[in-house]
């Protein structure tokens, strides 16, 4: 009996490298023919349908209607026979399994594994992304909200640095002791903070009791840097705590998560929803029912009216308007002062001063 074949989640769209499940045209056991349809992938820009290589049968089909599913992971196998029975997500030796039900990445797995995250405490149901687990990893490290050393490592000493370090300080909340930054000498400051060195020595300061960290990378030109700094704190075995400042006002409906950073005078709305890492500087506004991904960037002076969406590192420019309901893709960039009227797909970019779409603005 041959092996039988992997189908893989196709990459759509170069800058989304997720996709959505449509439909389902044949679910598991059912038995398909080369060039029948299996499921129906939609993206912001196209919607594909998945076709089958060869004749065998569905198996190992897991995903349901509505799933997110990232490009490269595997669909479902195609199998010589109706009673071949995929198996679980492969592990190595030694590596528990993953339990029956438990849908995630690829990467969230890794993750998982890495950071001996115990996988039974996951959520069955919904596709886990590797951002959900960064998420969970940085509430469990410490829990920030009970720790009652408040002593924190700033890391990043440049013009955001400056601002998380008085942030924090103006919260009362934390004891900012040290500057990590892998570019500045040992021994300077930074209004006032000693450096302490670069990111090899986060061992060495959690080895001194120190639990409490900040991610003071902007990372306005490249997110990546900023996720960089997350993975490397959260690896260490470091906590997160959300930073509010004490004149930024946050409705008592809002949900801030970890490694949050709001800033003097922004405003974050009733039921807004503020994910892993985001920042709200100075004078934004997250209106009502807003969904930050993590890592999204709202610039000082950006006003996002209600329901609008954020995906993970959407970077919105300073004095940005974006209108009631809008989604702003994952990656995507506005700039400074554009004005946002529909979707921005993921991955794209407003010119700084535009109204988007380009054409709304031969209409006003």
């Amino acid at each position: 009996m041959p092996e039988p074949t992997v189908v893989l989640v196709p990459l759509l769209n170069p800058n989304e490298p997720e996709s959505r499940l449509a439909a389902i045209h044949a679910p598991d056991g059912t038995r398909v023919h080369a060039g029948q349809p299996l499921v129906t992938l939609e993206t912001t820009k196209s919607s594909v349908e998945v076709v089958a290589e060869a004749d065998g049968y569905i198996a190992g089909l897991r995903a349901t209607v509505g799933d997110r599913l990232r490009a490269g992971e595997r669909l479902c196998w195609l199998a010589g026979s109706r009673e071949w029975r995929a198996p679980q997500v492969e592990s190595s030796a030694g590596e528990s399994p993953v339990p029956e039900g438990l849908r995630l990445t690829a990467p969230a797995l890794a993750l998982a594994r890495t950071a001996g995250i115990d996988l039974g405490r996951l959520p069955t149901g919904p596709l886990i992304t590797e951002a959900q687990v960064r998420e969970l990893l940085a509430g469990s490290s410490v829990d920030a909200s009970q720790a009652t050393d408040r002593r924190m490592i700033v890391y990043g000493g440049g013009g955001h640095g400056k601002s998380v370090i008085e942030a924090a300080r103006a919260t009362g909340h934390f004891e900012v002791v040290g500057v990590v930054d892998d570019g500045l000498a040992r021994g300077s400051a930074v209004v006032g903070v000693p450096i302490l060195g670069g990111g090899e020595i986060l061992p060495e300061l959690l080895a001194q009791g120190l639990r409490l960290a900040a991610n003071a990378v902007g990372g306005i030109g490249d997110a990546r840097s900023r996720i960089t700094v997350f993975h490397r704190l959260i690896q260490a075995g470091f906590a997160c705590p959300a930073i509010v400042h004490p004149t930024a006002f946050v409705e008592p409906s809002a949900v801030v998560s970890a490694g949050v950073q709001v800033f003097p005078h922004a405003y974050v709305g009733s039921e807004a929803e503020i994910g892993f890492g985001s920042i709200v500087n100075t004078s934004a506004v997250v209106s009502h029912d807003c969904r930050l991904a993590a890592y999204a960037n709202v610039s000082p002076g950006a006003l996002l009216a209600g329901g609008v969406t954020l995906g993970e590192a959407a970077l919105i420019g300073m004095g940005v308007t974006v209108n009631l309901g809008v989604a702003i893709g994952d990656g995507a960039r506005v700039g400074n002062s554009a004005v946002v009227k529909k979707d921005v797909p993921a991955g794209g970019i407003v010119r700084a001063g535009a109204i988007w779409p380009e054409k709304d603005a031969e209409r006003t």
